[in-house]
């Protein structure tokens, strides 16, 4: 209210000089001496209408902008708030880009709708409706004439609002945010394309998304031109003179106007057309304001992972999955009957081709998702009678997409436990063999990471691997988490395992048959289901899935190194 207000007197204010200009006009065409006292007076009634403006004008949008950097501020609070509670499962399920856009670009595209369209629409309709009726003071068959131009103009406004005008736009809204994760993954696997090459094909969803949007925006552009350009060819000052001028000049000759009468329409009739432009120029903005407003809530509309009114602790380490069913949606089932008991003290691998879900079975472990049907129990208890923060002391997890916070390398490692002195940190970095690499950084255990140095994507994962090591939970998930490892690392952090395992329970996704070799158990998926189950051996032994599964790994990792074979048979 305030800024509005404040933005009325200012614009009100603003035409005090255009009236003083209108004054000294009939005061120097008018026959007689000239008042040099009421001159001045005049002068200096502009210049204070001036200086006015300009005060209450920057109160205004001095008020506009705070207003605006509290709402965004609060804006980015909640959805920092809520993205913090959501199902770790359901980021998995969103496309990076198309989350930053509604965090960043979302957020930011209420600034107009709050810092100006509240004052700059108020005073675009409060300053021509005063400038109109002063004009109707002074010729009313002058004033219908000079609002020529905005009657034109407000006929074409319905045409900016059409469904077919809506549905383009958020066409457009939609292909944006598409191409805006394109751009995030392509930057993300130019190393890629650089080590294989094949960059249009490895990068076809840019591409493809980069096509989709220049069609939609062209269509875009193509729908809105033409009203565009009507209303700007209307709205426009050589138009909008002509139309006062024509008009004036024919009154003046018909003797109905007097020539000094003639300015007050040059100086105020533009100003009659602000309404309109207003709604021309600011339409686009408060209809993004609203659609991405329509996105923010969307995403604080996301339930948060369900906590128990009651909860309960698990009575051990035990992990059991009692015929768990796992759908994203009704049409497709990813986990059908899974049937699994993980004993403290034991590595369980996971196999199987791709798609067959390895991945969301691990992921209901640290709960990222809850079953659809079924149970995981840990310690007897279900998971989802488990508070989250007992459920992340017992659980930790690695996972083959690492993501490390712009901090050091110190507080990146101790991220689950911010307690733990740096003797605990260098341990675990030693453990999964980091450390030798972070004292090469600049400032070693300090080096900010994303400012002062960039990691691989090997040193990364181990970077993870060494936090979750210093978390010590009783069960820890590893999903592909030493894939970009060489193998000097990936035994090292093999060993590591080893020595740590005492009573935790591990469960690992392997495609390496070193790791698969050292697994207690082997867990063999097949489209959503276990068709096998026993120790490496005894499931070599049956020539089955298993077995088929060694042998294409085994003939894979003797092309890649050359016809050696790295690893141990199973025990």
């Amino acid at each position: 209210m305030a800024v509005a207000l404040l933005q009325v007197i200012g614009a009100l204010a603003g035409l005090a000089p255009l009236l003083a200009v209108v004054e000294l006009g009939r005061t120097l065409l008018s026959p007689g001496p000239i008042d040099h006292t009421h001159v001045w007076t005049v002068v200096t009634a502009g210049a204070a209408g001036l200086l006015v403006r300009l005060l209450f004008t920057a109160a205004s949008s001095g008020i506009g902008h705070l207003l605006d950097s509290r709402v965004q501020l609060t804006f980015r609070r909640q959805l920092a708030a809520s993205l913090g509670h959501v199902p770790l499962g359901w980021f998995s399920r969103r496309r990076t880009g198309e989350l930053a856009k509604v965090v960043s670009e979302d957020v930011s595209a209420v600034h107009p709708f709050i810092a100006h369209a509240p004052g700059e629409l108020v005073s675009a309709f409060v300053v021509p409706l005063v400038s109109l009726i002063y004009l109707f003071t002074v010729d009313w068959r002058l004033t219908l004439i000079t609002l020529i131009p905005v009657v034109l103009a407000m006929a074409l406004v319905p045409l900016l609002m059409l469904p077919a005008r809506t549905r383009e736009q958020e066409a457009y809204d939609a292909a944006m945010g598409r191409i805006a994760s394109s751009v995030v993954e392509f930057v993300q696997g130019i190393s890629v394309v650089k080590a294989f090459g094949g960059g249009e094909r490895a990068h076809r969803a840019f591409l493809t998304a980069a096509d989709d949007f220049v069609s939609i925006f062209s269509r875009w552009v193509r729908g809105m031109s033409a009203v565009a350009a009507g209303m700007q060819l209307a709205l426009s000052p050589p138009f909008v003179l002509l139309v006062v001028l024509i008009g004036g000049s024919a009154l003046i000759a018909s003797g109905g106007l007097a020539p000094a009468d003639l300015l007050p329409f040059l100086l105020l009739g533009l100003g009659l057309t602000a309404p309109v432009a207003a709604l021309g120029h600011g339409f686009d903005d408060l209809q993004s304001a609203g659609r991405a407003v329509g996105r923010i809530k969307d995403v604080l509309a996301v339930p948060p992972l369900p906590e128990p009114a009651h909860p309960r602790p698990p009575q051990g380490h035990r992990v059991e999955l009692r015929d768990v069913r796992f759908a994203y949606d009704a049409d497709h089932e990813v986990l059908r009957g899974i049937d699994l008991v993980l004993e403290p003290g034991t590595v369980t691998a996971v196999v199987g081709p791709s798609g067959s879900g390895k991945s969301t079975l691990v992921q209901l472990l640290p709960r990222f998702f809850d079953p659809t049907h079924g149970s995981v129990l840990l310690g007897g208890v279900d998971l989802r009678a488990i508070g989250s923060r007992e459920l992340y002391r017992r659980v930790s997890f690695v996972l083959q997409d690492v993501r490390l916070l712009h901090a050091s390398v110190a507080d990146n490692i101790a991220l689950a436990m911010p307690q733990a002195s740096r003797d605990d940190v260098v341990r675990a970095a030693r453990l999964a063999g980091i450390h030798d690499r972070i004292l090469r950084l600049p400032r070693g255990y300090d080096t900010v990471l994303g400012e002062e140095t960039k990691l691989s994507g090997g040193e990364a994962q181990r970077i993870s691997i060494a936090r979750a090591l210093l978390a010590d939970a009783p069960i820890l998930v590893l999903d592909e988490a030493t894939s970009f490892a060489d193998p000097q690392t990936e035994q090292a952090v093999r060993r590591a395992l080893a020595t740590l395992s005492g009573d935790r329970t591990i469960v690992v996704i392997a495609h390496r048959l070193e790791t698969v070799a050292d697994a207690d158990t082997v867990v063999v998926l097949e489209d959503g289901a276990i068709v096998e189950r026993g120790r490496p051996t005894d499931l070599l032994e049956r020539g089955g899935r298993f077995a088929a599964f060694w042998r294409s790994r085994q003939s894979a990792e003797i092309e890649t190194h050359g016809g050696v074979l790295r690893g141990d048979e199973p025990r």
